[in-house]
């Protein structure tokens, strides 16, 4: 939609040239669950600043182009991956001296994918993959301009989200075990939940999980195979759980790493 200019009062003196100039970027945090794990895409930048560096997939905005457009482009030249539907904006980030080149602001999207697909690097980007968050934020992989922080900034939006919205849906996809559910709290809380007491959260109240009659595949260990859900229309007032008490005021812990607290008990959550 164009902006409209009519009757806009601009000065017929105004001159822009006397105002600092600066750029505008768009970055994009796509999050998304691999083996228990939480997962963030990532590419590694072919050229300078910061050239062989892994960072969130981004670039710079086009004049005739809007902040929703330059984030499809730009994620979809430079890792392949398409969600347009899903970006959503959740913060901005203009310190002076974050970009070597030049004042530079940029918008950061959000979007979690149940499935990316096939990553391929591609524009300036020199390859893109999936990458563990808990190695982004124990340091383990350099990101580069400020994007460990909006790395960390996201994952805090999304473990906030866990307990207001429907995200984790969409971390399990269309139909889900409640193990696949359970993982996705796991992973981004950073705790270990009691198996029985999660699915007694789920299933106490009606609206949150619906049996789809069906099962998933068996697994390597053989065994009964998982019963399969889907998300009922709860999910569109909040999620069902609160996070732990102790694990909520910890912005320390490693998102999908290795170190868990001990067993938590799920904390039921009252619909309104």
């Amino acid at each position: 939609m164009t902006t409209k200019r009519r009757n806009a009062g601009i000065p017929v003196d105004y001159d822009p040239t006397q105002f600092p100039a600066f750029a505008v970027t768009v970055d994009v945090v796509v999050m998304t669950m691999s083996e228990g794990m939480l997962h963030v895409l990532l590419v590694c930048r072919g050229e300078a600043p910061f050239e062989g560096m892994w960072a969130i997939p981004g670039g710079f905005k086009r004049p005739t182009e809007t902040l929703d457009e330059a984030a499809k482009r730009e994620l979809v030249e430079e890792t392949g991956v398409d969600a347009a539907s899903l970006l959503t904006q959740f913060g901005a980030y203009g310190d002076p001296g974050r970009d070597p080149r030049m004042n530079v602001v940029t918008i950061a999207y959000l979007a979690v994918l149940r499935e990316v697909g096939a990553v391929v690097g591609g524009s300036d980007a020199a390859a893109a993959a999936l990458i563990p968050v808990s190695d982004v934020l124990n340091g383990k992989i350099d990101l580069a301009f400020d994007h460990l922080q909006i790395v960390r900034d996201a994952v805090e939006r999304v473990r906030v989200e866990l307990e207001v919205t429907g995200i984790a849906t969409a971390f399990a996809g269309a139909t889900f075990t409640l193990a696949e559910l359970r993982a996705v709290y796991e992973a981004v809380w950073g705790v270990q939940l009691d198996a029985a007491n999660f699915r007694r959260s789920l299933v106490a109240e009606d609206g949150w999980v619906i049996a789809t009659g069906r099962r998933a595949q068996p697994g390597a260990a053989g065994g009964k195979p998982a019963e399969l859900f889907r998300a009922g229309r709860a999910w569109k007032t909040g999620g069902p759980i609160r996070c732990p008490h102790s694990i909520e005021k910890r912005k320390d812990i490693p998102t999908g790493g290795s170190v868990r607290s001990r067993s938590t008990t799920v904390v039921l959550k009252k619909r309104r």
